[in-house]
């Protein structure tokens, strides 16, 4: 992968994460797809690319009002204990498992995205 890309898919997902379309799962698709990363390794790349954009998206929120904090404390205290349980498991299951497990999940999400906006057209 030459880095003139990786800065361009890298930039582009940023964009598209500032929008709230979900860059990191685009980042993760390009990774296993197209760069040939293993999953465990794109899973890592995708939690730094989050740990560096999150806090910007988090300022931008919390300026314009727009977090509940009483619900960050709830979502906090439930994902943390979550988060290791879940690290533990997949570090279990077999890879080609979760990369299938995690393409019906965005073939989920996605439907369901298309599906709203098309309501809200009607």
């Amino acid at each position: 992968m030459s880095a003139l890309l990786a800065v361009a898919v890298g930039l582009a997902t940023g964009i598209l994460s500032g929008c709230g379309v979900g860059g990191g799962s685009l980042l993760m698709l390009y990774l296993t797809l197209c760069a040939g990363i293993g999953q465990y390794q794109a899973a890592g790349i995708n939690l730094l690319y989050f740990l560096s954009c999150a806090p910007a998206a988090l300022a931008g929120h919390a300026k314009s009002g727009l977090i509940e904090w009483s619900a960050v404390r709830w979502c906090v205290l439930a994902g943390l204990p979550a988060s290791v349980l879940t690290a533990l498991f997949a570090a279990q299951i077999d890879t080609g498992w979760l990369r299938r497990a995690f393409g019906v999940f965005l073939l989920f999400v996605g439907i369901k995205e298309l599906l709203a906006g098309w309501q809200k057209r009607r």
